[in-house]
Formats: structure tokens, sequence, C-alpha cells
């Protein structure tokens, strides 16, 4: 559904250390640099990417908005979260577990990235 996520950082090296361990635990690999300092993800057909604001304004989270990565079971979801808290990251919300939705069952794992950000490892329990 879409291109591209990308998140602004008042640090990228310290966010890159953050999301290196984050995509580590889904399979993925560290970002790549590229001639403007931006940090970029490629990952089953998306791109994920950090950059400092164009505009030169200090990057903020987007109060309300949550980032979700696509987990492949419980196991994977716990361990990205757990990879995010040991990288900088901040546990939020109820701890990762199973929350009943009106669309089935989803195992979710919610954390705070070190700009912030909003992020949620999100899997679908087969009905």
């Amino acid at each position: 559904m879409f291109s591209h996520v990308m998140v602004g950082s008042n640090d990228v090296a310290r966010s890159k250390t953050f999301y290196d361990a984050l995509f580590a635990a889904l399979g993925g690999r560290e970002g790549r640099q590229d001639d403007k300092g931006r940090v970029v993800y490629a990952h089953d057909g998306a791109l994920f990417m950090i950059s400092r604001p164009i505009d030169g304004e200090a990057a903020c989270h987007a109060n309300g908005g949550t980032i979700g990565f696509r987990m492949t079971g419980p196991e994977q979801a716990q361990a990205w979260h757990d990879a995010g808290v040991a990288n900088g990251g901040t546990a939020i919300e109820d701890a990762p577990g199973v929350r009943t939705s009106p669309f089935g069952q989803l195992y979710l794992a919610y954390l705070r990235d070190p700009d912030g950000n909003k992020l949620c490892g999100a899997y679908r329990v087969p009905a």
C-alpha cells in the first residue's frame, strides 16, 4: 500500500543503531547511508528511511501516528521488541501480547524509537 516511510531524526547515527537492530530481528540488512546522510532500509519490497528534517527544524514524532511492521509470529515480534529496547527504544502501552479486535486476534508489541516515533510490531493470529 505504500512505497516508503521516512522518519525524522535529530541523531541519524543513533537512529541507525536502533533500526539496524530492529531490522536484524526481522531478517533484514543493516541500513545504507546515501550521500545526503539519509539511511535507507529495503525489505520485502518496501523502503524505510531515516533523515534529518530537510527544513532544518528539529525532528519530532507524529502525535497519533504509528508505523506498523508486519511480523511472522509472536516470537519475531518479541525479538523485535527486545532488540528495540536494548538499542535505545522505549517500551510503551501494554506489554507485547495478544489483543482481541473486531478483526480477530493480533499479537502486538509497541515501542517508541529514540526520537519518539511510535512503532508497532503486529502479527495477525490465524483464526
